[in-house]
């Protein structure tokens, strides 16, 4: 295609040329002093191109040789230019590689490069970038102090620059993260409170959020970090719902008077508060406080619904109503029996059972669940061995002492 064009091209030219050029009838006449010199009209017109051509091109060769200074200064500007950001490069390529040292020089020779050419010396995102590159391998290195002073400059230049948000968003999470494998959970929930609202959202802070709130041992901060995560889909259905429950229990473990721990369990969520498993801790922690009505008071929605839930959820709840059964009232008769009636085949609603039967001193009723608490190998050993405390008081009742030895033997041998 190129080449019809080229001939078109030239034929235009010729059909010009020639309709132009083609007669050659007039003359031009150039004097000087004495002399003339006469010319045909053509071969002036082509004296005078071939004239104009030739100025020009020695205007050009004048020109380039003119400003072969200014472009050998350019090259060398441009050399280093590129020289610094093949260091930039060389410096983060070593980073991924987990050669340190060279990583952190690489960075170092890109920002002596830099200070040498104009164009890079105002470029505050590759400055940062040649900080923290070196920032990182000073880390991995355990130089803290020369990785602080690093983290300064480029949160300071990223600042005083008003660099876009993502270069001082990104030196701050890096510095949070280093200050949590610092073990300073208090300096990296500092750096995570200066985010901006959207940045403190991102699930890679979050993260970091919550990895310092549980190293702060400060767990309903970790509960509500670990909620958002969650939302924002940061772990699958089921670490969520573990992780969840993990910092849920852990929570109600902080609460050391019956004032702290219902302040704990009115700030989980509905979700939390349902749970089998959490709802068993916290009846149980309020029984190790000493206010098992407490206990039972939370336990009671989840009992009257004790059918519908799983297996090991009934094991959970049952086991909490063992622990807070002391003081039981005869609203719990009915519960107990229902349960019994139609789980009597699981061993901790057994034990729940024969727990309250004893608290309320039916004893005809509460033998032989007892019986069979004290013999079941899958129980806990505290349970088998208040089982056996109550057969022994029961023993007593009836003026068995002997008998009642024997059960107060076999619960001491229990660990």
């Amino acid at each position: 295609m190129r080449s019809l064009i080229w001939l078109v091209l030239i034929f235009t030219v010729a059909v010009v040329s020639a309709t132009v050029l083609g007669r050659n009838d007039a003359l031009v006449s150039v004097f000087y002093d004495q002399w003339r010199l006469d010319l045909s009209l053509n071969l002036f017109l082509l004296l005078l191109l071939g004239a104009v051509l030739l100025t020009f091109a020695a205007l050009q060769a004048a020109s380039g040789l003119l400003s072969l200074p200014g472009r050998a200064r350019e090259w060398r500007l441009l050399k280093r230019e590129r020289a610094a950001h093949a260091a930039l490069r060389e410096a983060w390529r070593e980073l991924l590689a987990a050669r340190y040292a060279r990583a952190q020089r690489a960075a170092q020779r890109a920002l002596e490069l830099q200070a040498d050419v104009p164009e890079l010396k105002g470029d505050v995102g590759f400055s940062v970038l040649a900080q923290m590159a070196a920032a990182s391998g000073q880390h991995r290195l355990q130089d803290r102090r020369g990785r602080d002073e690093r983290v300064r400059q480029a949160l300071a230049m990223a600042r005083d620059r008003n660099l876009p948000g993502a270069a001082a968003d990104g030196v701050q999470l890096l510095a949070a993260e280093w200050a949590l494998d610092d073990r300073d959970a208090t300096r990296s929930l500092a750096l995570l409170g200066e985010l901006p609202p959207g940045v403190a959202r991102r699930t890679q802070a979050l993260r970091l959020r919550l990895q310092a709130a549980r190293m702060k041992r400060q767990p309903l901060m970790a509960l509500q970090t670990a909620r958002l995560l969650a939302k924002h889909q940061g772990f699958s259905a089921e670490a969520a719902r573990s992780l969840l429950r993990s910092l849920a229990i852990e929570a109600l473990e902080g609460g050391y008077d019956l004032q702290q721990l219902q302040q704990v369990w009115q700030a989980l969520d509905a979700s939390e508060r349902a749970d089998a498993w959490v709802l068993a801790r916290a009846a149980r922690r309020a029984c190790d406080l000493g206010h098992p009505e407490q206990g039972r008071q939370w336990l009671q929605p989840a009992w009257d619904q004790i059918a519908r839930l799983e297996p090991d959820a009934r094991k959970e709840l049952s086991l909490a109503l063992v622990a807070c059964a002391a003081g039981a009232g005869t609203d719990w008769l009915n519960r107990v029996e229902t349960a019994l009636a139609r789980h009597g085949h699981e061993a901790p609603l057994v034990a729940a059972a024969g727990a309250v039967f004893a608290e309320r001193q039916l004893w005809g009723k509460a033998r032989r669940p007892l019986e069979q608490t004290a013999a079941a190998d899958d129980l806990p050993a505290r349970v088998r061995r208040d089982a056996l405390r109550r057969l022994a008081q029961l023993a007593r009742e009836q003026d068995d002492e002997a008998t009642a030895a024997r059960h107060e033997q076999r619960a001491a041998g229990l660990d």
